[in-house]
């Protein structure tokens, strides 16, 4: 960072919250949600500068319609909306599942194209 460049950020910080432009910020003084997905730790940096971007992975996304629509299933009483969301929720674990292998051959073929490349240039 630009030397003195900290020292100006804090002081705008510090002017900002004399004018109170930091109360009533929405969730404030509670804790931050935490992520409802498992995420590979090596890859947890990368998926969070996505979210905070607007953008995650689509099988992350998927994934967390499926627990959205798993969490509504246990509050449904009606048959034909539980039927409903039964058939949406498979959809969605289908969907899930081809994006995950989809996931693990991309990566796979990575490795087997990393391997020749580096067969090829050592000939």
């Amino acid at each position: 960072m630009i030397p003195g460049f900290e020292k100006i950020i804090e002081k705008k910080i510090k002017e900002a919250q004399e004018k109170g432009a930091f109360k009533n910020l929405k969730g404030s003084g509670k804790p931050l949600p935490e992520d409802d997905i498992e995420i590979d730790p090596s890859l947890k940096i990368a998926y969070k500068i996505l979210k905070n971007a607007g953008y995650l992975p689509p099988e992350i996304e998927t994934k967390k319609q499926i627990l959205k629509m798993e969490e509504l299933l246990k509050n449904l009483t009606d048959e034909q909306k539980i039927l409903k969301t039964q058939k949406k929720l498979n959809f969605l674990i289908k969907k899930y599942n081809i994006l995950n292998n989809f996931s693990v051959k991309n990566e796979l073929n990575e490795k087997y194209f990393q391997k020749i490349t580096l067969h090829l240039n050592k000939n």
